[in-house]
């Protein structure tokens, strides 16, 4: 008998449960002191950061442009978030703007509801596999195709690198726990970002802005403004829509280390004030 493929895949998954309990288990381990929570801190913004500006605005949605040398540096980066590879995430995330909230969206909270969409997905033998048709435009660099099937690479030197440095606690918290709280800010955009929060832009999915959720993941939060317009390197369309990570690529912009970060037209940003342009329009300009 075939084995569901949405059902956990135990075996592969037994790391991410096991960083689970070595997160618990760290403050009888190695308790908190200020510098090991300044590194855990740190590290989950600036991985949190080649998360959210590098796999999802960058090779994910294309919002910018950059060098080679830059863009295999965010690869890395975010490849050490322990997420995956670049063409795995970018691949699986154009497939859930495909079909957003559908029957074949991969991780819609609407369809499968909160265990399926923050995590069981991910579990699952189902999404495994890179899809690389998804990914032409990013497969054709040889690095990045290296680090997709490598991608334990990154995130164990970080791990050695961290204890080599510091220690057993430097390792704990620096790693274990930020990685742990890394994916789970990750995560509650798929699981939460669809339900909870306003809605400005009348798309054709559950889309919400929240700016908690804008907060854990430095401007992921400004969801419905991203499925109004997914072209943009800016999610906070507004002033008072905080976007951490568009003010780190604004920064970036200035060094010229990006460049062409795209915002949305006047005529995108104010649809809600006028007749909204059709979601499915917004939708085909942004992949």
């Amino acid at each position: 008998m075939p084995r569901d493929p949405d059902r956990i895949d135990w075996l592969p998954s037994l790391p991410f449960f096991a960083a689970h309990l070595v997160a618990l288990a760290t403050p009888w381990l190695a308790p908190l002191e200020w510098r090991w929570g300044a590194l855990a801190a740190g590290l989950y913004a600036l991985r949190m950061f080649a998360v959210t500006a590098g796999y999802h605005r960058y090779f994910s949605h294309r919002s910018y442009r950059t060098s080679r040398a830059f863009q295999l540096l965010l690869a890395v980066l975010g490849a050490s978030a322990a997420q995956k590879g670049p063409l795995w995430w970018a691949a699986h995330h154009r497939d859930h703007h495909r079909h957003s909230d559908g029957p074949e969206d991969v991780h819609s909270p609407l369809e499968r509801g909160f265990w399926w969409s923050h995590v069981g997905w991910i579990l699952s033998r189902r999404h495994h596999e890179t899809k690389l048709d998804r990914v032409r435009d990013l497969a054709r660099f040889p690095e990045l195709r290296w680090i997709d099937r490598h991608h334990l690479v990154p995130p164990a030197a970080l791990a050695i690198g961290l204890f080599l440095a510091g220690g057993l606690p430097a390792l704990l918290w620096g790693f274990f726990v930020s990685t742990v709280a890394l994916w789970h800010g990750t995560f509650v955009i798929n699981s939460l970002a669809h339900v909870f929060g306003r809605r400005r832009y009348a798309t054709d999915d559950g889309s919400r802005n929240s700016l908690v959720l804008a907060l854990v993941t430095l401007g992921e939060g400004w969801h419905n403004n991203h499925h109004f317009y997914a072209a943009s390197a800016r999610q906070g369309f507004f002033w008072w829509e905080i976007d951490l990570s568009w003010y780190a690529l604004r920064a970036l912009a200035a060094v010229r280390l990006v460049q062409d970060l795209k915002v949305p037209p006047p005529q995108v940003r104010l649809a809600h004030l006028r007749t909204a342009i059709p979601p499915a329009a917004a939708r085909a300009e942004a992949l």
